[in-house]
């Protein structure tokens, strides 16, 4: 599966969030062949978790498929930039490349106020791609907050 393939089922997933009250960020794990192997959006208020974010649960999802916790050569696909929690989570998972929508200006932990996952002074680095689908997961985000207010 290609990246934008990818988005397109990580943005069909983030969808799935706003039925239960939750931002809309959908997150893809693909393995090295570039195979789906787990799916996730963000549950923080149905589950009163504030660490249920999509990324997370993908990659423990693809974790437990995998029985290892090393991720490498794994993509995250992901339609909003990384927060930092969530960027450092990949770097211990050690995926191989995160792949994200739309930037996060506030709270990017993966480029734009940030840069977990090619910090110099962490032992793992990921290559990062930005940009993609980018207008269609702002999009979505935007539609969502405005329909909040």
């Amino acid at each position: 599966m290609n990246h934008i393939e990818a988005m397109e089922l990580a943005l069909e997933e983030a969808r799935g969030a706003v039925e239960h009250g939750d931002v809309p960020v959908g997150a893809v794990m693909l393995d090295p062949e570039g195979n789906v192997v787990a799916t996730a959006h963000n549950r923080k208020e149905e589950r009163n978790d504030p660490t249920a974010h999509a990324e997370l649960l993908a990659i423990q999802r693809a974790a437990n498929q995998a029985g290892e916790w090393r991720l490498d050569g794994y993509t995250l696909v992901v339609t909003l930039e990384p927060c930092p929690m969530c960027a450092m989570a990949a770097v211990w998972a050690r995926v191989g490349k995160i792949v994200f929508g739309a930037a996060d200006l506030k709270t990017g932990g993966a480029w734009s106020l940030f840069n977990i996952p090619q910090d110099k002074r962490l032992n793992h680095h990921i290559e990062l791609e930005h940009g993609i689908l980018a207008e269609e997961c702002a999009r979505l985000l935007e539609e969502f907050f405005s329909n909040q207010r």
